[in-house]
């Protein structure tokens, strides 16, 4: 209409453009010292949902009552040897406590003094009667490596059991097991091969215990929720720690980390991997399209203008209401650049049109104003009401996208019919030289037109074919299976989730005392989903009289091997060589007189001695660091082993009691899954089992379950409040119940095909992806208020009109330029430029096909659309 604000907006910014631009080049910049200012971004994903639901309530009260278990980074360190395991978490947990720039705490939860002193205690009486036979029954050779830990006293151990085979008292077989472990580490050192020997395997090949190869440390970084990666310096700082200590393949060891903290600034690193070419993809996607749209370029240069300053204005209006961006209001990006295009793209198509009927630049943007101006008026206002639908939701980040997106659409419409249209007059494009619409679609309007009944009788089987399969759409909202499984953080943990007992995908419940998480794990452990369920009483051994019986029998024997009054001072090299030369010669005289395996095993030692005292002394220093560094730390958890004591409630250590007993007497009760614990249906089974019995139980099983609802209710929930109030709006404008059915039921439709499409190719529904419904509903509903709004004033042909043109590349710059998304090495972010090409290639189906026969022949005269 001529007096309408758009119209008198459009004609005054085309007749006075300079001002015009000016006010708004002022408006841009003030904008973007605003958004430079103030702009703040949280990678907190606990953020993103209402901390009032009753699952975060439940996760809060075990992170206030044990904040040790919140923003952990887990080490883990792989040893070839158990030795190697142990002593390289021992010095990088204590290079990384030092460290208090970077970490808050540093603990080692399978590891550590009451461990190493206790850990006997927890295996059975027989294990720990195993473990006990095999030190005493390695008394004779404890007792010389003990007394001289040195390459020279491993050597003299060794002549010292070939004194027992000569005087008869052993035999060679006897000493079989010892002498193939020693010739197989120094005989690969020899030949350059990496080395490694396990005096504490070779002890516990008996029947005790075998000593892990892996060990862990738990860490709390100091993170900063400014950075894009929050715990990058901390993860810096462990990797520099274990750089340091030669904590590295080359020696053995093999240090990953993995954990929350990891995860989550890995998630981020893959988004930055090829971030740069999949924008300057959707670049020039979208420049390209706006080009084949318009056919000139400096409409295109207006349209990004108009784009860029209507960003930066929302991005400064966005940070001042809701003062910060989350991940998901992030998105508003490209929900914005996409309606901003499509605003860009009608009012600059039917700008195209007026000129080429002879009209001049501010006629012809008046005559556009005049066609136009109710239409995007109305689709503005449905967009803004459609995200405003989900301010009441629980999904924070979705409600804030919401203000911002709909705050940015009120921008990108003001500055469309002010900003666009000074531009184009100063840009002063040429007239178009040929006609706008599409000529050549004029069969298929025809075909539409004899044929409509059996157009809308396949959408509407195609809409009940999809409905069918709504149940089998598959809603994975695993936050792990949205991360790069190539990830160093994400294959560390992937590793970890093989051992069902070091699963990340715990359940804990917070209990009014220990006694009470006795017994709550007692109830959970007897559930067939549950394999273990802990408390602070699993740390208290059960048959303790007995095993520790045990432990202080061989203490008695072993009290003087492991503790000798002398200790010879470190060999020079010399005494080393003399020492295995001696060797040398007494075993290879025992193995020369016998026969069998044993002989030529021993054989095989005696060469290799003697070529280890020939090589140069760097050869015996290095074998010295292979052979006697693992005895130290053989020799010191023998004599942990061996102080084992009784262990209580009171008498464990405060850094294990304060991780299941908090400071006001509740206790935590930690639950683990049987099963494979990173499928989706082993979770849910687990979830809803420990849940019957514990309602309140939270962790990252509750949580990804509970947020997959509280995510879907809250889309739901928005969903049928957007298609309301939608409806409510349209209704009050379009005054035809008919006519606002038949602006909404192609946007239902659309939807319910891209769901349909979803399950055909096996495309789960997840966090990242979820995103593209809403850009569907906003793109959608503005496409069908224009063929609605031009159907009943009268428009016929619709699909060679200079609207259907308009539509076309909106959608096509739309979905080329966000479809590059789908190149992203994030499989998140990957799965949303899928799902987003689906939404639109069915939204622009719709409005094309679908839309044109679901109108009919119009009810008014025939104007030109």
């Amino acid at each position: 209409m001529a007096g309408s604000p758009i119209f008198r907006a459009v004609s005054f910014s085309a007749r006075r453009p300079w001002p015009l631009v000016v006010v708004c080049a002022l408006l841009t910049v003030l904008a973007a010292w605003f958004a430079a200012g103030h702009f703040a971004m949280t990678t907190d994903t606990s953020a993103l949902i209402s901390p009032a639901v009753d699952w975060r309530r439940d996760e809060a009260v075990l992170n206030t009552k044990f904040p040790s278990q919140t923003d952990t980074t887990l080490v883990v360190i792989d040893g070839q040897t158990p030795e190697l395991a142990e002593l390289g978490a021992a010095r990088l947990s204590a290079a990384l406590a030092a460290d208090k720039v970077h970490f808050r705490t540093v603990r080692r939860p399978d590891g550590g003094d009451f461990l190493a002193r206790e850990g006997v205690l927890f295996g059975s009486v027989e294990a720990v009667r195993a473990t006990a036979r095999s030190l005493v029954s390695a008394q004779p050779l404890l007792g010389p490596l003990a007394a001289d830990p040195s390459l020279r006293g491993v050597s003299d151990a060794l002549a010292t059991m070939v004194t027992g085979v000569e005087r008869g008292s052993a035999t060679l077989a006897d000493i079989d097991r010892p002498v193939v472990a020693l010739n197989s580490a120094l005989d690969h050192l020899l030949e350059g091969r990496p080395a490694y020997f396990s005096w504490q395997a070779l002890f516990a090949s008996e029947g005790g215990q075998v000593p892990p190869k892996r060990r862990l440390i738990l860490a709390q970084p100091k993170l900063d929720f400014t950075a894009l990666k929050p715990g990058e310096q901390a993860v810096n700082a462990i990797r520099a720690a274990a750089a340091r200590l030669a904590l590295d393949p080359a020696h053995g060891v093999r240090v990953q980390i993995t954990g929350q903290v990891p995860l989550a600034d890995e998630e981020f690193s893959t988004l930055e991997e090829n971030i740069g070419s999949v924008a300057a993809i959707m670049a020039l996607a979208m420049l390209v399209t706006l080009w084949l749209a318009t056919r000139s370029v400096k409409i295109v240069g207006a349209i990004m203008l108009t784009i860029v300053a209507g960003l930066v204005v929302s991005t400064a209006i966005g940070l001042a209401v809701v003062g910060r961006l989350n991940l998901i209001s992030v998105a508003f990006i490209p929900l914005f650049v996409g309606l901003g295009v499509d605003f860009g793209i009608q009012i600059s198509v039917r700008f195209n049109a007026e000129r080429l009927a002879g009209a001049d630049l501010p006629q012809a943007l008046e005559r556009a104003a005049v066609a136009l101006g109710a239409p995007l008026a109305l689709a503005a206002g449905a967009v803004f009401l459609g995200f405003g639908a989900f301010l009441p939701t629980d999904y924070v980040g979705i409600s804030e996208l919401g203000i911002i997106a709909g705050l940015g659409m009120v921008i990108a419409l003001a500055l469309s019919i002010t900003l666009l249209p000074a531009l184009l007059v100063l840009f002063r494009p040429g007239v178009p030289k040929a006609e706008v619409g599409f000529a050549q679609a004029a069969p298929v309007d025809r075909w539409l037109h004899r044929n409509r009944a059996l157009v809308l009788w396949a959408f509407g089987l195609s809409m009940l074919a999809s409905i069918a399969t709504l149940p089998l759409v598959e809603f994975d909202f695993n936050p792990l299976h949205l991360r790069d499984p190539d990830g160093p953080a994400m294959r560390s943990l992937n590793d970890l989730l093989k051992d069902p007992l070091r699963t990340p995908n715990v359940i804990s419940v917070v209990t009014d005392g220990p006694d009470a998480a006795k017994a709550l794990a007692t109830r959970l452990a007897a559930l067939p989903e549950v394999a273990q369920a802990i408390s602070i009483d699993s740390f208290i051994p059960s048959d303790q009289e007995a095993k520790l019986a045990l432990v202080q029998d061989a203490g008695v024997l072993l009290d003087l091997t492991l503790n000798p009054f002398d200790v010879a001072p470190p060999p020079t090299d010399a005494e080393v060589v003399a020492s295995l030369v001696q060797t040398q010669a007494r075993l290879a005289a025992v193995a020369g007189s016998a026969d069998g395996p044993a002989a030529a095993h021993a054989l095989a030692l005696a060469h290799t001695l003697g070529r280890l005292a020939q090589a140069a002394p760097r050869m015996r220093a290095t074998a010295s660091d292979v052979i006697v560094t693992p005895l130290t730390v053989m020799l010191d958890q023998a004599r942990a082993v061996l102080q084992a004591e009784a262990v209580s409630r009171d008498t464990l250590p405060p850094d294990i009691a304060s991780d299941w007993l908090s400071g006001d007497g509740h206790a935590r009760v930690q639950i683990f899954p049987s099963g494979n614990g990173n499928d989706n249906h082993v979770l849910a089974a687990f979830t809803r089992a420990v849940q019957r019995v514990a309602p309140h139980a939270t962790g990252l099983p509750v949580a990804t379950q509970a947020a997959a609802s509280t995510v879907a209710g809250a889309f739901v929930q928005a969903g049928v409040l957007a298609l309301a109030l939608v409806s409510v709006l349209l209704f009050a404008v379009l005054r035809d119940a008919r006519e606002v059915a038949f602006t909404l039921a192609p946007v239902v439709l659309s939807g319910f095909l891209t769901l349909g499409s979803c399950v055909v190719i096996g495309q789960p529904i997840n966090f990242a992806n979820i995103i593209a419904f809403p850009l569907l509903f906003g793109v959608g509903v503005a496409f069908h208020i224009y063929f609605v709004m031009a159907w009943r004033s009268g428009a016929t042909d619709l699909l060679q009109s200079s609207l259907a043109r308009a539509v076309l590349f909106s959608a096509l710059a739309t979905g080329s330029a966000f479809g590059a998304l789908w190149l992203s090495h994030h499989p998140g972010t990957a799965s949303m430029g899928k799902i987003l090409m689906i939404s639109l290639a069915w939204t622009l189906v719709c409005a094309l096909i679908f839309e044109p026969a679901l109108l009919g022949p119009p009810r008014t005269r025939p104007v030109r659309a």
